[in-house]
């Protein structure tokens, strides 16, 4: 009782350590991005003045929706005790009263006329500018024409022209407002105005803002130095909130308050006259300037102040509440559902899977809180809420292949194998008949899988044969011919027309059993079987009596001379070494139609094969799980079959698999609840079924999200000033599930299947080029239910270049796409963005699946070489005497040495 008093003690310590560790390492990473910038002065004067443009939520100045007088009266209201001055930009629409309001807040008013295009316009905007100049004391000086210049609305002669009319008419001083470098290119304006009224506005010139209330001084100094006598008054400075960085230039609230905080105790100090760009977020300028033209007001479009004016300044003003959040919920999600189950576990694994856990939950609750620390337009909310579900499923992918990273990855967890084997014939051997479903299968590898099955160190077995649907007697009669001369352990029938595909014949071939059979088992028609198979795997059913379903891995041979093939076949391996080994510590595992043997009383209790699904043998594993069964599954291969000899091949054989699965949880789905109490099922049976098939629906909205991210691309090509830049947290989950499922792939294989580095790379890429038809089959899935049966052919002719150019055409336009994507960005906004080079990283990880799919096409379309051959002829095929980069010489120097790869044991079989 003490020890085990001490040693619950020792595990609780080492829990609250875990703990502690997982919210410090938390906490310092929430602070790192979200640490104070630089300190800077608080500020807590009045404004000089801001420029007013008063459009509310819903009004578009460029359709026709005007502020009226209220609109206009509240937002001076707002104003009041904030700023002194107030700069308007036109003279119609009911802009005009904005003089003679401002005046009933104690406002001066910089008085402004638009001038455009229309001249009919232009005279109207002049006409009010004079009066309401003359009329209003409070008008300090007029504005005429807001950069008409830069926008080539008017030559600099017409600008002048309205220039010394309005200074006809009225006493006040009078000016036109163009960007700084406007006024330098035309400095014959001078001579038509007052006052030098300039934009300075770094953001547009591309420097980072710790640079940039410096630079703005500068070329305040610089145009004063060219315009003596004249007063200059900075009529636009600022930066902006929210939008598209320019190279340096990064919008955001806290470098919008770190420029004005920088800029107005300057300006107050140096005496500069000035208007802050702008009150008033104004989301209608979007078509005119990007989506950062409607985010440089001080306040957001909803009259709510963006920063605080004293204190520090941080990217977020509620990561301290983000944080908690995060924390509680992680810490919620390690004590109740994973510490109290891992009490056995290194304290190292558990501390990793917890920050991994807290990171994902961290990630989640930084994205959800996106609406509260950014601005978000109608676009950006549609594309968050869009993309929640994707991010959801991202980051539970993340923490599944965490946790099998961890358990996996710990010896000792592994506990659930099959009792050791001593090469004698058990002393229980009951009946077994082994059942070979064929349709349109070459004769002579029927018969070597035969051969192998008459082979079989076993005393009491029979081999019944069922070709179905096959319609040339060539290929069926030599089988019979071969079960006829074999004698009464071999039966053979020809179904020429069979429903329910391979289940059908299954079927068939269970009421064919003789009556004293046990157990059945289930070969594919090529398989060449170890004699050895039945000896070691049937006695287990002696052992409980619940286990009704013992499975071996489906491995391959005869793939070592083909690189096609090779990397199909270590493919295939990842799931049988990693997957099923995790799956069988749960009694989880997925069935599989070849290498299975199974309790014939229990196959028969749930009505045998399903014909109505095309995964029959994954959708019988479940059901009998569901009956409360156990199932046992040993990683020692006992069959190898052969790998598909096309690329068209091997994507429709994993068509059928994912499109089956989606068929098995539209069916099962009640039962897979982890509140479903009726159901038999445990939760970690049902955590493996729904977990092992998520991954293939995360590939389905990856489909999907490449659609939307052309589309995106597409609209920042052809309607940039709508469609910016996606913002990066949009994009950054993308990373994190790319980065960490390369990780989790390359260290389990590493580890667990432990085939060589290159090897590794090799299963990678066919793994990857699978996932555009994983997407469309899981889409398919969803959206139909009757897919027909899609067998998988064998010794199919070698394809040429156009045929594997062909295999992959959905993929190799999908990757067009892409990469012309990529390169019209490339070459629209080049590469100084941060955010859009981001962008087209995101792009080109997006690509990788579609590109690999291409490779592997035409890999399978090169001519049967080895690796070896092929690494051979590329080492020995550089000319001497010339210089080769380190890729190359890396690749011809160390890609043969994967032949001396550690292997799995039974390579010598694998190559028969």
């Amino acid at each position: 009782m003490t020890l085990k008093t001490n040693h619950n003690k020792s595990l609780t310590k080492t829990n609250l350590a875990i703990l502690l560790g997982v919210l410090s390492i938390h906490f310092c990473i929430w602070w790192l991005f979200n640490r104070p910038l630089a300190p800077e002065r608080d500020w807590s004067g009045v404004i000089s003045g801001v420029s007013f443009s008063p459009y509310q939520v819903g009004q578009d100045p460029l359709k026709g929706q005007h502020p009226g007088k209220d609109d206009l009266l509240g937002d001076l209201q707002l104003l009041h005790g904030v700023v002194q001055e107030v700069r308007s930009y036109g003279s119609t629409n009911g802009l005009e009263l904005i003089p003679g309001l401002a005046s009933k807040f104690g406002f001066h008013v910089t008085a402004g006329a638009w001038l455009g295009k229309n001249l009919e316009t232009n005279t109207q905007e002049i006409r009010n500018l004079v009066v309401n100049a003359n009329a209003h004391r409070n008008v300090k000086q007029v504005i005429v024409g807001n950069e008409s210049l830069l926008r080539g609305d008017l030559d600099e002669e017409q600008l002048r022209k309205y220039l010394r009319e309005v200074r006809g008419k009225t006493s006040k001083p009078v000016s036109t407002a163009e960007p700084w470098h406007v006024w330098m290119d035309h400095p014959g304006l001078a001579e038509d105005v007052d006052f030098i009224a300039i934009h300075v506005l770094p953001y547009w010139e591309k420097i980072p803002v710790d640079k940039a209330v410096q630079w703005a001084l500068d070329r305040y100094v610089e145009v004063a130095g060219a315009f003596p006598g004249k007063r200059v008054l900075m009529a636009e400075v600022g930066w902006p909130s929210h939008g598209e960085r320019q190279a340096a230039a990064k919008p955001g609230r806290d470098k919008q308050a770190m420029f004005l905080r920088q800029f107005l105790p300057l300006a107050q100090e140096q005496g500069i006259e000035y208007f802050i760009m702008e009150a008033f977020d104004q989301p209608w300028k979007r078509p005119m300037e990007g989506v950062v033209g409607g985010h440089w007001g001080i306040f957001d479009q909803h009259r709510q102040p963006k920063f605080s004016w004293t204190g520090p300044i941080q990217a977020s003003a509620t990561w301290s509440l983000e944080y908690g959040v995060s924390a509680m919920l992680g810490l919620f999600l390690l004590c109740i559902f994973y510490l109290p189950r891992r009490s056995g576990a290194p304290w190292q694994s558990v501390l990793l899977f917890g920050l991994l856990l807290q990171s994902a939950v961290g990630m989640l609750v930084w994205y959800l809180s996106a609406p509260v620390d950014e601005t978000f337009g109608a676009l950006d909310l549609a594309v968050w809420l869009g993309l929640l579900p994707f991010n959801i499923s991202l980051l539970t992918v993340i923490l599944i292949n965490g946790f099998e990273m961890e358990e996996l990855l710990t010896p000792h967890r592994l506990q659930r194998t099959l009792p050791a084997v001593d090469g004698c014939m058990p002393a229980w051997c009951p009946k077994v008949s082994l059942h070979v479903a064929i349709c349109n299968e070459p004769a002579e590898m029927v018969i070597q899988t035969l051969r192998s099955l008459e082979a079989l160190e076993y005393p009491d077995l029979e081999i019944i044969v069922v070709d179905n649907n096959t319609n040339h007697p060539d290929l069926w009669r030599p089988v019979r011919e071969f079960c006829r001369l074999r004698g009464s352990r071999f039966h053979f029938f020809h179904l020429r027309k069979s429903k329910g595909f391979k289940a059908g014949a299954l079927n068939f071939a269970l009421a064919k059993t003789h009556p004293e059979v046990k157990v059945v088992g289930v070969v594919d028609s090529d398989y060449i079987v170890r004699p050895d198979w039945l000896k070691n795997l049937v006695p287990c059913f002696a052992q409980d009596e619940n286990l009704v379903l013992v499975q071996a891995p489906q491995d391959h041979r005869q793939w070592g001379k083909n690189l096609f093939k090779e990397m199909c076949n270590w493919e295939y391996a990842g799931f049988f070494k990693i997957g099923m080994v995790h799956r069988n510590e749960y009694n989880a595992i997925i069935q599989h139609g070849t290498m299975t043997l199974v309790r014939r009383e229990a196959l028969q209790s749930v009505g045998g094969w399903s014909s109505w699904c095309i995964c029959e043998d994954a959708e019988l594993g479940l059901r009998l799980l569901e009956r409360g069964h156990a199932s046992l599954y040993t990683p020692e291969s006992y069959g190898w079959g052969l790998t598909p000899d096309t690329f068209a091949s091997f994507c429709s054989q994993r068509f059928r698999w994912a499109y089956g699965a989606v068929q098995i949880i539209k069916k099962h789905w009640r039962a897979l609840l982890p509140w479903n109490k009726e159901s038999r099922l445990t939760l970690g049976q049902k955590y493996h079924f729904i977990a092992g098939w998520l991954p293939w629906f995360a590939d389905a909205v990856h489909l999907l999200c490449v659609s939307a991210s052309l589309i995106w691309a597409a609209g920042m090509l052809l309607m940039p000033n709508w469609i910016g830049t996606p913002m990066p947290f949009f994009l950054l989950p993308i990373l994190a599930s790319f980065s960490f499922r390369l990780l989790h792939f390359a260290w389990l294989y590493l580890v667990r299947v432990r085939c060589g580095l290159v090897r590794t790379f090799g299963a990678a890429l066919a793994g990857t080029a699978l996932m555009h038809t994983i997407g469309k089959a899981m889409l398919a899935g969803i959206l139909s239910s009757g897919k027909p049966f899609l067998r998988t052919p064998k010794f199919e002719t070698r394809c040429g270049l156009l045929k594997g150019l062909y295999m992959a055409r959905q993929e190799m336009c999908m990757a067009v796409l892409l990469w012309t994507a990529i390169l019209g960005l490339a070459r629209a906004y080049g590469f100084e963005n941060g955010d859009i080079t981001l962008w087209m990283g995101i792009l080109a990880v997006q690509s990788i699946p579609y590109v690999a799919a291409l490779a592997l096409s035409l890999m399978n379309a090169l001519p049967k070489t080895s690796p070896r051959q092929l690494f051979e002829k590329v080492r020995h095929g550089l000319p001497a005497g010339r210089h080769y980069s380190p890729g190359t010489q890396l690749i011809a120097g160390l890609l043969p040495k994967m032949k001396r790869s550690r292997v799995a044991p039974v390579a010598s079989v694998q190559r028969q």
